[in-house]
């Protein structure tokens, strides 16, 4: 018989799968942490009954001694629950930003190349999420959270506590792995979790991860709505090759920005901040003559006979 938690967990994942176009085979990324093993116990369940072949996903980091066993023992878990089949795929964590940011970008590396990959997100990741957004000062974007569809990857626990994928593998008999990293205080997430979030739980009187989790919900709504005006008023303006100014200037900063946002990025920006979004802006709503904006990647924007234009500006190097 199936316990609430498992039940629970089958339900968020039905009400997902019945959201999108699920293609025939649905990929789950494991990692044998309570999160990854009770969606892969759901997914393969209910993908059963739907017709949809089920394949675990295992990435090894190689961080850790004995990464590769355990990599081994979370394919073997995801099978044993009812995946289809289980691969692990071992990646080299390298690269800027210090190691969880490494290594997230290793892994959804390693997991891209699927129309569809289940990610074992929960609600008090959700509140993680927009609990650092709001830290960075990054604005509503980053506040608005994580996205339960944003092809390819699929969230459909973003609902269901930490709490309730635990339970579930109570009920199935699995112990899942503990990450040893999510003890370590030096990384963000880890105080977050550990210091932040229960001292708001005290203060608040309880529910704020899922208060959390309904503000970004909201706020996602409503940046999805602007940015369906910006995409109308990004194509009056012109593109890519250009921003007609003239229909630019009467919009909304809200509106006016995301159009900028968009252009910039596809214009070949990267790294892009508020800073270099308000200079640009500054082009358009304060404009008395001034000169371009630097921007990262030796590009420069600047008004050019009643348009902005993103020009490549040559290397320069010192002697």
């Amino acid at each position: 018989m199936t316990g609430p938690a498992v039940a629970a967990v089958r339900r968020a994942v039905r009400g997902f799968l019945e959201s999108v176009e699920a293609p025939a085979e649905l990929c789950v990324a494991v990692s044998g942490g309570a999160d990854s093993l009770a969606l892969a116990e759901a997914t393969a369940y209910v993908g059963r009954h739907r017709g949809h072949r089920v394949r675990a996903l295992v990435v090894d980091h190689g961080l850790q001694e004995g990464s590769a066993k355990i990599a081994r023992d979370a394919a073997a878990a995801a099978k044993s629950l009812g995946a289809d089949e289980a691969e692990v795929r071992r990646v080299d964590v390298t690269g800027p930003g210090g190691p969880e940011a490494a290594a997230r970008k290793a892994r959804y590396r390693a997991l891209a190349g699927h129309d569809l990959v289940l990610l074992g997100h929960t609600l008090d990741d959700q509140a993680e999420t927009v609990l650092l957004g709001l830290g960075r000062g990054s604005g509503p974007r980053s506040v608005s959270g994580m996205r339960p569809h944003d092809p390819p990857w699929g969230r459909p626990l973003l609902a269901v506590p930490r709490a309730t994928t635990r339970a579930a593998c109570a009920e199935l008999g699995v112990e899942p792995w503990e990450d040893p990293h999510n003890a370590e205080a030096r990384f963000t997430r880890v105080r977050l979790r550990t210091e932040v979030l229960p001292l708001l739980e005290d203060v608040l009187n309880g529910g704020v991860a899922a208060a959390l989790a309904r503000t970004a919900a909201q706020l996602r709504e409503d940046s999805e709505a602007l940015d369906t005006s910006a995409d109308r008023i990004f194509t009056r303006a012109g593109g890519v090759e250009g921003l007609d100014v003239a229909v630019l200037e009467g919009e909304p900063a809200a509106l006016r920005r995301r159009v900028l946002r968009r252009w910039l990025l596809e214009s070949g920006v990267r790294e892009l901040t508020d800073g270099h979004l308000r200079a640009v802006d500054a082009l358009v709503a304060r404009w008395r003559g001034q000169g371009g904006v630097w921007l990262p990647g030796n590009l420069e924007a600047r008004r050019c006979r009643g348009r902005l234009c993103v020009i490549s500006q040559p290397t320069t190097r010192g002697d």
